[in-house]
C-alpha cells in the first residue's frame, strides 16, 4: 500500500470499495467500514479504538455526510492525534456552513405556585371552630370561610373575592389576637374534607357551595386518622390534665348545657341534705358527685371527640410557644382516644369540678352584695383544695 493510501479520502474510498487494507488487522478494518458506512450512529468510543488512520478515515465520512455531532465529540478526545483530526474536520463542515445544532437552552424553572396563608382557628367549647382557606382565582384572591363543628360537620359557609392585601390584613388580624394559628393550604383542605366526611356521617346537609369548595381545593370527605397509641409519660400527663383549664382557651370550655344542670340538681340536693356532715365530709361528696358525672360523660365516643380537640389544641400550644401545655394536651388526647382511664383523666374532672367552682363564685358574689334569697355556702378556708393548675376544687 503507498504512503497515500493511508491518507483519510483515499482510505474512505478502500473502505468503501472493499478492498483488501493488509495494513490492518482485519477485526479493525471491519468496525472501520461498518463505522464508515453508517457514520451517524458512530459512537466516539469505537472510532477511538480504531488505528488512527482508520480513525481518520471515518472522520471523513462523517464530513462527507455533513455530520457534525461526531467530529465534535471527538474534538475533545484524550487521544491528542485524534482530536486534532476531529478539529480540522470541524473546521471543514464550517467552511461548508455546516454547524454544531445549538444546545436547547434550559427553560427558566417555573414560579413556584402563590402561597397564601390558611388560618383554623381554636376550638370552642361546644367543639366549634373556624376555618379560613385561599386560592388564588383569576384577579385577586377566593376567601373561604368555614364554621365547622366536631359534632355536625361543616355548618357554614362562604365565599367572597379579596385582595392580597386586604386577606392578608384580616389574617394578620386573626393570628395576632390568639384566634388561630396559621396551617398549611394542605392541613386546611384536610380539614375541610373530614368535617365534609362527618356531614355525610351525620346527615347533617350540606351547605350551598361545600361541594364546590371541596373540588376547588383538591379533596373529598375523608375520615380522620386515628390518634398515636398512648406513650410511657402519658400517665403522668394524666395526673396534669387539670392545668389545661388554666389556658384562656380551655378555662372557657364547660360540659354541654344539659349536663351542668343534672350536676347541679346533685350538688344542691346535698346542700339540702338533713344528714348531719361536716365540711370535708360533704367536701368529699360533692366530689365525688364531679367524678361520677365526668365518668358517665365521657363514653367513648365523647372521650375520642375530646381526644381530637386536646390533640388540635396541643398544635395551637405549640404554635404559641407553650411547650408544656402541648405536651399535657397531646397525652391526655392519646389517652382519652384510645380509653385509658386508670387513673381517670384529671382533665376530665376538672371539666366538670369548674361548674361547681363558677356556680359557688357566684353565690358568694350575690350574697356579698345583699342580694335577697342567696346565703353565701359556707367557706372552710383549712378545707379548700386547689388543683394543680390552681382551680379550687370541691
Amino acid at each position: 500500500m503507498s504512503p497515500a493510501s493511508t491518507e483519510p479520502r483515499p482510505l474512505l474510498d478502500a473502505l468503501r470499495a472493499g478492498t483488501p487494507l493488509p495494513a490492518f488487522p482485519e477485526a479493525d478494518v471491519a468496525r472501520a467500514r461498518g463505522l464508515a458506512d453508517d457514520v451517524g450512529a458512530a459512537t466516539p468510543a469505537a472510532v477511538e479504538a480504531l488505528p488512527e488512520a482508520l480513525a481518520g478515515a471515518v472522520l471523513e465520512a462523517a464530513v462527507l455526510a455533513g455530520q457534525v455531532a461526531l467530529p465534535e465529540a471527538l474534538s475533545a478526545s484524550s487521544v491528542k492525534p485524534l482530536a486534532k483530526a476531529a478539529k480540522k474536520a470541524l473546521y471543514r463542515l464550517r467552511s461548508r456552513g455546516v454547524t454544531p445544532p445549538e444546545a436547547p437552552r434550559e427553560a427558566p424553572p417555573a414560579p413556584a405556585p402563590e402561597t397564601l396563608p390558611t388560618l383554623v382557628t381554636v376550638v370552642s367549647s361546644a367543639g366549634q371552630y373556624g376555618l379560613l382557606l385561599t386560592r388564588v382565582v383569576r384577579g385577586g384572591v377566593e376567601l373561604l370561610q368555614v364554621i365547622a363543628s366536631d359534632e355536625q360537620g361543616v355548618l357554614e359557609l362562604s365565599r367572597t373575592e379579596q385582595s392580597r392585601g386586604d386577606l392578608r390584613r384580616i389574617l394578620k388580624h386573626g393570628l395576632k389576637n390568639g384566634f388561630g394559628m396559621e396551617v398549611s393550604r394542605e392541613e386546611g383542605a384536610r380539614l375541610l374534607a373530614e368535617a365534609a366526611a362527618l356531614n355525610l356521617r351525620t346527615r347533617t346537609p350540606f351547605p350551598p357551595d361545600l361541594e364546590a369548595a371541596l373540588r376547588h381545593h383538591g379533596v373529598q370527605p375523608q375520615e380522620p386518622e386515628p390518634l398515636p397509641a398512648p406513650e410511657p409519660d402519658d400517665v403522668r400527663r394524666a395526673l396534669e390534665g387539670d392545668q389545661l383549664h388554666a389556658t384562656p382557651e380551655i378555662a372557657e370550655w364547660m360540659p354541654p348545657d344539659a349536663e351542668v344542670r343534672g350536676l347541679m340538681e346533685q350538688v344542691q340536693a346535698l346542700a339540702g341534705s338533713p344528714l348531719a356532715l361536716s365540711g370535708p365530709q360533704r367536701q368529699e361528696q360533692v366530689r365525688q358527685k364531679v367524678l361520677d358525672a365526668a365518668k358517665s360523660f365521657f363514653t367513648p365516643e365523647v372521650r375520642q371527640r375530646y381526644a381530637r380537640r386536646l390533640w388540635r389544641m396541643a398544635a395551637f400550644f405549640d404554635a404559641t410557644g407553650r411547650a408544656l401545655q402541648a405536651d399535657i394536651a397531646r397525652g391526655e388526647a392519646r389517652r382519652l382516644f384510645h380509653g385509658l382511664d386508670a387513673p381517670f383523666s384529671l382533665f376530665a374532672e376538672t371539666l366538670f369540678a369548674k361548674v361547681v367552682v363558677l356556680a359557688a363564685a357566684g353565690a358568694q358574689a350575690q350574697a356579698a352584695q345583699g342580694a335577697p334569697g342567696s346565703e353565701a355556702p359556707p367557706v372552710t378556708p383549712t378545707g379548700e383544695r386547689r388543683s394543680p393548675g390552681g382551680l379550687i376544687l370541691p
